[in-house]
This record gives structure tokens, sequence and C-alpha cells, in this order.
């Protein structure tokens, strides 16, 4: 499954709350979801290679999945 991370999601890594948390890491959470996510939902418990835990809002798209955003905590 090919995962999409917004330009929103993109620039929420930048931020303080959300360092330490990687690409690579919003990738490996968002594929980790099982099933078709029509609608907007947010994922709790993923959990960042650095330690730092965070959750996810999905959404299955004809592209793929799409990381609307990362919220860091």
């Amino acid at each position: 499954m090919k995962v999409v991370v917004t330009a929103h999601a993109r620039k929420r890594l930048q931020d303080l709350r959300q360092e330490q948390i990687h690409e690579e890491d919003i990738r490996a959470a968002a594929k980790s979801i099982p099933g078709y996510i029509p609608t907007a939902t947010r994922f709790r418990g993923f959990i960042a290679v650095s330690g730092r835990p965070f959750d996810l809002v999905v959404k299955d798209v004809p592209a793929g999945r799409l990381v609307i955003t990362i919220i860091g905590k």
C-alpha cells in the first residue's frame, strides 16, 4: 500500500511537539493499520523509533493511504 504524507503533516514534523518523529515512522505506522478507512480517523498509540509516542489522522484515497496530520505527545 502506498502512503501519501500531506504537506501539512510534513510541516507538523518540524514543530517542537513532533520532534524526534520521522517520516519513516509515519509511513510504518500508517502501513500497520489494517482494513479500509473511508473517512478521516484518528489512530492512537504509535511509538517512533526514538521512543516518542504519536497519533495519526489518516484516510484511504484512490492514490493510497493519506496521512493528514501527526499529533505528538
